[in-house]
Protein backbone atom coordinates (compact mmCIF):
# COMPACT_ATOMS: atom_id res chain seq x y z
CA UNK A 1 0.00 0.00 0.00
CA UNK A 2 1.28 3.50 -0.79
CA UNK A 3 2.68 5.46 2.11
CA UNK A 4 0.04 7.89 3.37
CA UNK A 5 0.03 10.39 6.21
CA UNK A 6 -3.10 8.94 7.78
CA UNK A 7 -5.13 5.77 7.39
CA UNK A 8 -8.81 5.51 8.32
CA UNK A 9 -10.22 2.88 10.66
CA UNK A 10 -11.71 0.96 7.72
CA UNK A 11 -8.39 0.85 5.86
CA UNK A 12 -6.57 -0.37 8.95
CA UNK A 13 -9.19 -3.03 9.69
CA UNK A 14 -8.93 -4.22 6.08
CA UNK A 15 -5.11 -4.33 6.26
CA UNK A 16 -5.22 -6.69 9.23
CA UNK A 17 -8.39 -8.52 8.16
CA UNK A 18 -10.05 -7.90 11.53
CA UNK A 19 -13.14 -6.03 12.66
CA UNK A 20 -12.86 -2.33 13.39
CA UNK A 21 -14.17 -3.03 16.89
CA UNK A 22 -11.04 -5.09 17.63
CA UNK A 23 -8.81 -2.18 16.56
CA UNK A 24 -10.84 0.17 18.80
CA UNK A 25 -10.53 -2.29 21.69
CA UNK A 26 -6.79 -2.59 21.24
CA UNK A 27 -6.66 1.23 21.34
CA UNK A 28 -8.11 1.11 24.86
CA UNK A 29 -5.86 -1.73 26.04
CA UNK A 30 -2.50 -0.62 24.65
CA UNK A 31 -1.20 2.80 25.74
CA UNK A 32 1.37 2.67 22.91
CA UNK A 33 -1.49 2.89 20.39
CA UNK A 34 -2.91 6.41 20.31
CA UNK A 35 -4.42 7.29 16.92
CA UNK A 36 -5.14 10.91 16.05
CA UNK A 37 -8.73 12.05 15.77
CA UNK A 38 -10.24 14.50 13.31
CA UNK A 39 -12.92 17.08 14.15
CA UNK A 40 -15.66 14.46 13.73
CA UNK A 41 -13.89 12.14 16.17
CA UNK A 42 -12.83 9.57 13.58
CA UNK A 43 -9.59 7.75 14.35
CA UNK A 44 -6.74 8.41 11.93
CA UNK A 45 -3.71 6.12 12.10
CA UNK A 46 -0.18 7.19 11.16
CA UNK A 47 2.38 4.77 9.66
CA UNK A 48 3.95 4.56 13.16
CA UNK A 49 0.55 3.49 14.54
CA UNK A 50 0.36 0.86 11.80
CA UNK A 51 3.76 -0.51 12.85
CA UNK A 52 2.56 -0.67 16.46
CA UNK A 53 -0.58 -2.48 15.31
CA UNK A 54 1.57 -4.95 13.34
CA UNK A 55 3.49 -5.79 16.49
CA UNK A 56 0.28 -6.10 18.54
CA UNK A 57 -1.27 -8.33 15.87
CA UNK A 58 1.87 -10.48 15.76
CA UNK A 59 1.97 -10.94 19.54
CA UNK A 60 -1.76 -11.53 20.05
CA UNK A 61 -2.89 -13.36 16.90
CA UNK A 62 0.25 -15.13 15.66
CA UNK A 63 2.14 -15.83 18.90
CA UNK A 64 -1.00 -16.35 21.01
CA UNK A 65 0.01 -13.96 23.79
CA UNK A 66 -2.49 -12.46 26.18
CA UNK A 67 -3.13 -8.73 25.96
CA UNK A 68 -1.15 -8.18 29.15
CA UNK A 69 1.79 -10.21 27.80
CA UNK A 70 1.67 -8.36 24.49
CA UNK A 71 1.61 -5.05 26.37
CA UNK A 72 4.73 -6.06 28.31
CA UNK A 73 6.42 -7.22 25.11
CA UNK A 74 5.61 -3.89 23.44
CA UNK A 75 7.15 -1.99 26.34
CA UNK A 76 10.25 -4.20 26.01
CA UNK A 77 10.34 -3.54 22.24
CA UNK A 78 10.99 0.16 22.73
CA UNK A 79 14.60 -0.52 23.59
CA UNK A 80 14.91 -2.80 20.56
CA UNK A 81 12.77 -0.81 18.12
CA UNK A 82 15.13 -0.90 15.09
CA UNK A 83 15.69 -4.67 15.38
CA UNK A 84 12.05 -5.51 15.92
CA UNK A 85 11.04 -3.30 12.98
CA UNK A 86 13.50 -5.16 10.76
CA UNK A 87 12.13 -8.47 12.04
CA UNK A 88 8.57 -7.36 11.30
CA UNK A 89 9.57 -6.28 7.77
CA UNK A 90 11.21 -9.67 7.21
CA UNK A 91 8.11 -11.42 8.53
CA UNK A 92 5.91 -9.36 6.19
CA UNK A 93 8.09 -10.24 3.21
CA UNK A 94 7.98 -13.93 4.10
CA UNK A 95 4.18 -13.84 4.42
CA UNK A 96 3.93 -12.13 1.02
CA UNK A 97 6.29 -14.67 -0.53
CA UNK A 98 4.32 -17.56 0.94
CA UNK A 99 1.03 -16.16 -0.34
CA UNK A 100 2.52 -15.75 -3.83
CA UNK A 101 3.83 -19.33 -3.80
CA UNK A 102 0.47 -20.66 -2.60
CA UNK A 103 -1.21 -18.74 -5.44
CA UNK A 104 1.21 -20.30 -7.95
CA UNK A 105 0.56 -23.75 -6.50
CA UNK A 106 -3.19 -23.21 -6.72
CA UNK A 107 -2.93 -21.95 -10.30
CA UNK A 108 -1.16 -25.18 -11.28
CA UNK A 109 -4.25 -27.11 -10.30
CA UNK A 110 -4.72 -30.29 -8.37
CA UNK A 111 -1.66 -31.90 -9.98
CA UNK A 112 0.43 -30.48 -7.15
CA UNK A 113 -1.42 -32.55 -4.51
CA UNK A 114 0.91 -35.04 -2.84
CA UNK A 115 0.19 -38.69 -3.54
CA UNK A 116 0.21 -41.34 -0.85
CA UNK A 117 3.59 -42.89 -0.21
CA UNK A 118 3.94 -46.33 -1.83
CA UNK A 119 4.20 -49.41 0.36
CA UNK A 120 7.69 -50.89 0.55
CA UNK A 121 8.25 -53.82 -1.81
CA UNK A 122 10.34 -56.84 -0.88
CA UNK A 123 13.24 -57.44 -3.30
CA UNK A 124 12.65 -60.25 -5.81
CA UNK A 125 15.38 -62.67 -6.85
CA UNK A 126 16.93 -61.69 -10.15
CA UNK A 127 15.81 -63.81 -13.10
CA UNK A 128 17.75 -64.11 -16.30
CA UNK A 129 16.41 -61.73 -18.91
CA UNK A 130 14.89 -63.25 -22.01
CA UNK A 131 16.81 -62.55 -25.23
CA UNK A 132 15.31 -59.70 -27.25
CA UNK A 133 14.06 -60.45 -30.75
CA UNK A 134 16.62 -59.38 -33.33
CA UNK A 135 14.08 -57.92 -35.77
CA UNK A 136 12.80 -55.08 -33.52
CA UNK A 137 14.97 -52.05 -32.67
CA UNK A 138 15.69 -51.44 -28.99
CA UNK A 139 13.50 -48.75 -27.40
CA UNK A 140 14.92 -46.67 -24.57
CA UNK A 141 12.76 -46.86 -21.45
CA UNK A 142 11.05 -43.63 -20.34
CA UNK A 143 12.01 -42.35 -16.88
CA UNK A 144 9.34 -43.22 -14.35
CA UNK A 145 7.41 -40.40 -12.69
CA UNK A 146 8.06 -40.14 -8.97
CA UNK A 147 5.51 -42.00 -6.87
CA UNK A 148 5.54 -39.38 -4.13
CA UNK A 149 7.09 -36.05 -3.29
CA UNK A 150 8.36 -34.65 -0.04
CA UNK A 151 6.02 -32.50 1.97
CA UNK A 152 7.21 -28.91 2.20
CA UNK A 153 6.34 -25.86 4.24
CA UNK A 154 3.93 -24.73 1.53
CA UNK A 155 1.77 -27.88 1.66
CA UNK A 156 0.05 -26.85 4.87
Amino acid sequence: MAEKLFYTMGEVAEMFDVNASLIRYWGTQFPALKPHRNKKGNRLFTPADIETLKRIYHYVKECGMTLEGANRALRGDRSQAPESTADMELLDRLHNLRSMLVAVRDSLGNDAEPAAAPAPVAPQPAAEPAPAPAAEPAVEPQPAKPMYREQTLFDF
